[in-house]
């Protein structure tokens, strides 16, 4: 990692920035210099920059990072994050993962898709914007080192703090890779709620060839989880495939195989669209399961905890999705789709203080051993915000 901030000529280069992120090793939560190098590339532009440290008990520290640029309305921001996921076997990569090559007009690297190529593209698309002076209100950037993590310390607190310091945000884009093959497929207007839960339910341990001696919990389990599953929960939402839970383990306590177990688990996870929140969701759950234990022979003793990571939102600002579909049309020759598929990012806390859409680069690789994107996408990507940007405050 280069000590010394790039210069400002070659900030116009979005490859060489996102190598120069690549570069550093910021495996969640580590902050890896990554951030540090933002802001070393923001301030030449004249961003005020603000370095925000949370904690939370039992977690390590996660580094944030807020820019703005100007003090007045509209303001615009560009959030995203630095962290990335462990590399996996560094052994089966072409290159290591965190020393990034081009190769045949692919740059590879971990994070080179998710997302320090589309950071990368809107430090290229400021340094070209502000080249005609400051825009006629403020752009900042929101960046935390902790989506790809527990997501605490991150976004979901640089968002109190903005609230709690009066920083009022009018429109939000995160770069996350939006687009399932090719640039201009999609840009996501909303996501699904996430909610886990963990279904206990509690019997008597016994000898196997002594059933009448113990109470086994599993096939009361497995009456509680056909309750759970056995009806949709809805039909859909606008924009939304209907809400779906699945059951993601099973458990009972080592045992010998000839006992018969005092307690049987198992976890679950429902996305979930706006039909519901996760307060009402869990009420619904609840209720289902109060009535399977009323129904079942001798009733079942249960307990359910249950977190929500995130509600279902949907953006409805149609002038601001439309001036974004408009900005990836000129340039790609293709009108995305407006979607809300996929998992859970980071939009999902930033769509309390401001509409909030989603446009990165192709998402094919994220996460995968070889993750890699085209240089030509992160060109394109620069010049698509560059253009959002610009007629973002043209209409203002």
């Amino acid at each position: 990692m280069s000590s010394q901030p790039i210069s400002l000529s070659a900030q116009s280069d979005p490859v060489a920035l996102a190598a120069e992120l690549i570069r550093c090793p910021s495996v969640t939560p580590a902050e890896g210099g990554a951030i540090d190098l933002i802001q070393r590339w923001l301030e030449p532009l004249g961003f005020a920059c603000e370095r925000l440290t949370f904690a939370d008990e039992g977690l390590p520290p996660v580094d944030n990072l807020y820019a703005r640029l100007g003090t007045g309305a509209p303001h615009f921001c560009f959030a995203g994050h630095t962290d990335v996921v462990p590399a996996g076997s560094e052994a089966a990569w072409s290159v290591p993962p965190f020393q990034p090559a081009v190769v045949d007009g692919m740059l590879t690297g971990r994070g080179a898709a998710d997302m320090k190529g589309a950071i990368a593209a809107f430090l290229a698309a400021l340094a070209r914007f502000t080249e005609n002076g400051k825009p006629a209100g403020s752009i900042s950037l929101l960046i935390t080192g902790d989506e790809e993590g527990m997501a605490i310390n991150g976004t979901r607190k640089l968002v109190k703090w903005l609230q709690e310091n009066g920083e009022t945000i009018d429109h939000c884009i995160v770069g996350e890779p939006s687009n399932p093959e090719i640039m201009g497929d999609m840009i996501k207007v909303g996501r699904r709620g996430s909610f886990n839960a963990q279904l206990t339910v509690s019997g008597i341990q016994g000898h196997v060839a002594y059933p009448h001696h113990a109470d086994n919990p599993v096939p009361k389990l497995t009456a509680l989880l056909a309750a759970l599953t056995g009806e949709p929960l809805d039909d859909g939402y606008e924009r939304f495939q209907p809400s779906n839970l699945e059951v993601t383990a099973l458990a009972t306590p080592p045992l010998a195989e000839n006992v018969i177990p005092g307690e049987a688990g198992a976890r679950f996870n429902v996305r979930f669209n706006p039909n519901w929140t996760g307060a009402s969701l869990e009420a619904h759950l609840r209720d289902r399961l109060e009535e399977a234990a009323a129904a079942h022979d001798g009733g079942i003793d249960w307990t359910l905890s249950a977190r929500t990571s995130g509600e279902a939102f949907l953006t409805t600002d149609t002038a601001y999705t439309d001036l974004l579909a408009d900005c990836v049309e000129q340039h790609t020759g293709r009108r995305p789709e407006l979607s809300t598929s996929g998992g859970t990012s980071d939009a999902r806390f930033i769509k309390d203080i401001a509409p909030v859409a989603e446009f990165g680069l192709v998402g094919a690789t994220m996460h995968k051993i070889n993750e890699q994107v085209a240089t030509g996408d992160i060109h394109l990507l620069t010049a698509i915000y560059h253009t959002i940007l610009t007629r973002y405050f043209d209409a203002s």
